[in-house]
């Protein structure tokens, strides 16, 4: 199929993001709110051996990274992962990738805002009214600031990251003269195996380095920006995530795996305050900064899909760099408050649908890392970092297990789709049976392949 060279996407990038604005955008798509919860429960599954998981981790997210920031270097597109896959393997692979994504975001964003909700009302109370009542405020306020397009949102996103990052900068060394070695040990009292348990536990925090690839063309230069952005947050995200976890098992010891907001036990004993105050506003930030990348990233995803034929043409409105698509942003906005609605009326625990989320972005990573394999120039540094990037997604798939059910589900209807317009198409131009027309070379009547 073709490469990198022989058939780039021809998008003229025309955006006014900024290599810091990338940063920002990556620091609140992968930084997340894995950061509230993810350390207390992996030293709850390996103790303080569970720093080596996130170690690895880090390691892990190197190749993962990289990858996707050589493809939307290279295609600055709206499609992002999608087009990566049509190029490589053709339309019917680019909207099976596309409705994964799209699919997810509208499932992942309200279990995040939920879970917001549960830190506000842990905090002010109020029940379940609270808790979806914050949720709604969340949706609102991504909303709002997508609406006014990628440039307002990619400051209020600049400003969240700098936010956090001074949070947790704040968190682990406020902390740190409580710190005790002496809760190293013992270092592996599950066992060098909970490792692993571990780490599986963590695979949330791989989400997110794809995200940005959707707003590749909003760079004024993507071949230069994404790559500085991306080492920039590998940095920032490694770092701020080995001192939360090294704080949360050197600081709280055996206590670790105890706590539901493990940040804000460091923050109440590094500087003192409520700590149930001090989880909510954190949480509250973590997941606007999720989901303002996200709502972003998949409102230019559904116009560039609609513009591809792989969902209805009415929602490609927006889809040229530096449109705004409120089309897809207001379906987007839309199906999160479905998935809200749901979930007051039947009561749903958030789990599910993290992991159906989790098992979408899998997918995509597979997909995305195989496409890139084929996309980047062979035996170069950027194909070989994909080929490692590509056997680390296989770990992935291993770990997601019955989780991969949902996107199998979507994948296959995204093809179905994909098919039945190209039928309507063929009938349209005269063929009843819908079968794929082409030219004979000597004749100008059409002949059945």
């Amino acid at each position: 199929m073709a490469t990198a060279a022989a058939n780039p996407v021809n998008t003229l990038p025309a955006g006014r993001l900024s290599a810091v604005h990338g940063v920002a955008l990556y620091v609140g798509a992968v930084l997340g709110t894995g950061v509230i919860a993810l350390p207390a429960l992996a030293a709850r599954a390996a103790g303080p051996a569970s720093l080596l998981a996130w170690v690895g981790l880090v390691l892990a997210s190197i190749p993962l990274a990289a990858t996707f920031a050589a493809l939307g270097a290279r295609y600055p597109d709206a499609g992002g992962v999608s087009t990566y896959a049509r190029q490589a393997f053709g339309p019917r692979a680019a909207a099976a990738v596309g409705w994964w994504f799209y699919a997810a975001v509208p499932v992942g964003a309200p279990a995040a805002a939920l879970f917001a909700g549960g830190y506000v009302e842990a905090a002010l109370g109020g029940g379940r009214t609270t808790v979806f009542a914050t949720a709604v405020g969340l949706v609102v306020v991504v909303g709002v600031a997508n609406y006014f397009g990628v440039r307002v949102s990619g400051r209020l996103q600049l400003g969240l990251a700098a936010v956090l990052a001074a949070v947790l900068v704040v968190a682990a060394a406020a902390s740190l003269p409580h710190a005790r070695w002496t809760n190293m040990h013992p270092f592996a009292p599950h066992g060098w195996l909970a490792i692993g348990s571990a780490a599986a536990l963590l695979v949330w925090s791989f989400a997110g380095w794809e995200a940005v690839t959707h707003l590749a063309a909003e760079f004024r230069h993507p071949a230069r920006d994404l790559p500085l952005a991306t080492g920039a947050a590998i940095v920032i995200v490694g770092g701020l995530y080995l001192a939360i976890a090294a704080a949360t098992i050197l600081v709280l010891g055996t206590s670790a795996g105890d706590s539901d907001a493990p940040l804000a036990e460091l923050l109440a004993r590094g500087i003192g305050g409520p700590a149930r105050s001090v989880a909510a506003i954190v949480a509250v930030l973590l997941t606007l900064g999720v989901m303002n990348t996200y709502y972003a990233g998949a409102a230019k995803l559904g116009a560039a899909l609609g513009r591809d034929g792989a969902l209805p043409a009415w929602l490609a409105h927006g889809s040229q760099a530096g449109a705004v698509p409120r089309r897809s942003l207001a379906l987007t906005i839309a199906c999160g408050g479905a998935g809200l609605m749901v979930a007051a009326i039947t009561g749903v625990d958030t789990a599910p649908l993290v992991l159906a989320t989790t098992g979408s972005f899998v997918a995509v990573y597979a997909l995305g890392t195989a496409a890139a394999i084929r996309l980047l120039p062979r035996g170069s540094s950027g194909w070989w970092t994909a080929v490692l990037a590509f056997i680390t997604v296989l770990v992935l798939v291993a770990t997601t297990g019955v989780y991969l059910v949902w996107p199998a589900v979507v994948g296959l209807a995204a093809m179905l789709y994909v098919r039945r317009g190209r039928a309507r198409r063929s009938r349209s131009r005269g063929d009843p049976s819908g079968t794929p027309l082409r030219h004979n070379r000597t004749s100008a009547c059409p002949v059945v392949e």
